[in-house]
């Protein structure tokens, strides 16, 4: 198994899309990227501690590739509204890729550039922030799988 780790504003919605992909065998939300490792969603939510809310996606790489989960997330989230997605705003729902090693960041850093020259958004920047992973935070119980869990549909546009 492999691991990948996102963050593309609440995380209920990013981890809506990749548990659609064949080949994803678990999906976490949880807390990355700030500076204190005992975070809870309400230190998280007001922005205060750096962290982002962000999905730990485990895959078998033999049915579903680096590349094609790089796919998933920049077609789910807008990656140039800098610390926001949609009506949630802060920084803790910033777009990120936090790379597990230097493979994921060179593939990262390569997908993050095509989607630029692609011109999909035109003359906006792409702001999603390419970030080697610090110690991940699960969130709490309730936050993982909630929109399947309450029955709910995703939270997320797709673009």
């Amino acid at each position: 198994m492999a691991v990948a780790t996102f963050g593309a504003g609440c995380f209920w919605g990013v981890e809506y899309f990749f548990n659609q992909i064949a080949g994803v065998k678990l999906t976490t939300c949880g807390y990355m990227g700030g500076d204190n490792a005992t975070n809870t969603y309400q230190e998280v939510k007001i922005g205060q501690t750096g962290h982002a809310e962000v999905v730990q996606v485990e895959y078998d790489e033999s049915l579903v590739s680096y590349q094609d989960l790089l796919e998933v997330f920049w077609q789910n989230h807008n990656p140039t509204t800098l610390n926001r997605q949609g009506a949630d705003v802060g920084s803790q729902y910033r777009s990120a890729i936090f790379f597990h090693d230097n493979g994921q960041k060179t593939i990262a850093e390569q997908s993050k550039h095509a989607l630029i020259f692609s011109g999909k958004w035109g003359e906006k920047q792409i702001v999603t922030q390419i970030a080697p992973v610090l110690e991940f935070n699960r969130a709490e119980e309730y936050h993982q799988n909630y929109l399947k869990k309450n029955n709910l549909p995703s939270c997320h546009i797709s673009f």
